[in-house]
């Protein structure tokens, strides 16, 4: 089969894509035969060696595949040959005509839900979900202001927060994906290349201050969003994809406010009833449509590298999967 491979640290451009042996299910584990797999910012940081996990050269990255099971190892219930399956791999593998993943990680999906938009579903709406519902503990009624949100898990935070009941506040850098998250249901919008975000929050409230703020971007949009937040406001640090900033501190005294940790990976492992809950929960919105994965680019395996290296470079509108056929 054909694997993307990551043979040294380094950027997308040194990824080579091999034939490798086929893929033989353990005790507990299922084989997939990958029809698409989503492509998030973990990957981009893993085959540097900046992630969290740093797996040991040669290994395929991509940490979210959809496809059927070709096989199950022993001691395998839940799922069988055939099923049609969602499923997270630990942090690497998906980039490959075959995935091995945990059984208790594969999820069956519906007939009607298409293999991109199932790669493209678990990891940015899982990381929302638990974002908004657990760690941020959003309300209905409340202020939900989402930076870098026309991004794959930027925009489920402005489909999620409607979802919730909130008024979403959607942040972007230009105007173009202001009207993405338009369509995706945001009430107000703000272009912060072209606006004060710590102004222009304000203004958009009220002068109130926002109830939760939800950032996967950091570097110098971090502290002039804190600058906004309202009394006993949420700060979500989701990423850093324009660096890892420095917050001030006080400003969180001064506010009665919370910096808040999102590490849904973690999550997932600590706490892997409730992250069932979710998940099902969010099958259900999938369902009922009131969530639906925005798929911006396709790329067939072989241009698996330029898919992180677009994503990377904060083009991406939504999600972007890498596809078998």
């Amino acid at each position: 089969m054909k694997a993307v491979i990551c043979t040294r640290y380094a950027g997308p451009e040194a990824l080579e894509i091999q034939d490798v042996a086929p893929l033989t299910p353990g005790p507990g584990e299922v084989v997939i035969d990958v029809k698409a797999a989503g492509v998030n910012y973990p990957d981009a940081l893993i085959i540097q060696g900046k992630y969290q996990f740093r797996p040991d050269p040669p290994f395929t990255p991509g940490g979210e595949v959809a496809g059927v099971i070709s096989a199950v190892g022993e001691g395998v219930t839940n799922v069988k040959p055939g099923d049609r399956v969602l499923s997270l791999l630990m942090a690497h593998g998906g980039f490959a005509e075959q995935a091995l993943a945990p059984a208790a990680m594969a999820v069956p999906i519906p007939d009607s839900m298409p293999f991109d938009e199932a790669a493209g579903f678990l990891m940015t709406y899982g990381t929302t979900y638990h974002a908004l519902k657990q760690r941020g503990r959003l309300q209905p009624g409340e202020t939900l202001a989402v930076l870098g949100a026309a991004g794959g898990t930027g925009l489920t935070a402005v489909e999620l927060g409607k979802v919730l009941g909130a008024t979403v506040i959607a942040c972007a850098s230009s105007d173009e994906k202001l009207a993405l998250t338009k369509d995706y249901g945001a009430d107000l919008t703000l272009n912060y290349e072209s606006e004060d975000l710590k102004d222009g929050l304000k203004k958009l409230t009220g002068g109130k201050g926002v109830d939760v703020i939800y950032d996967p971007v950091g570097g110098d949009y971090c502290e002039p969003a804190f600058r906004a937040i309202g009394w006993k406001g949420r700060f979500l640090v989701i990423g850093f994809v324009a660096g890892i900033p420095k917050l001030p501190t006080n400003l969180a005294l001064l506010k009665g406010a919370e910096v808040v940790g999102v590490f849904w990976g973690g999550f997932t492992q600590r706490e892997p009833e409730e992250n069932v809950r979710n998940t099902m929960e969010l099958l259900q919105l999938y369902a009922e449509g009131k969530i639906k994965p925005h798929i911006s680019e396709h790329f067939p395996l072989e241009k698996a590298p330029e898919a992180i290296a677009h994503l990377a470079a904060r083009k991406a509108k939504g999600k972007v999967v890498v596809t078998m056929d």
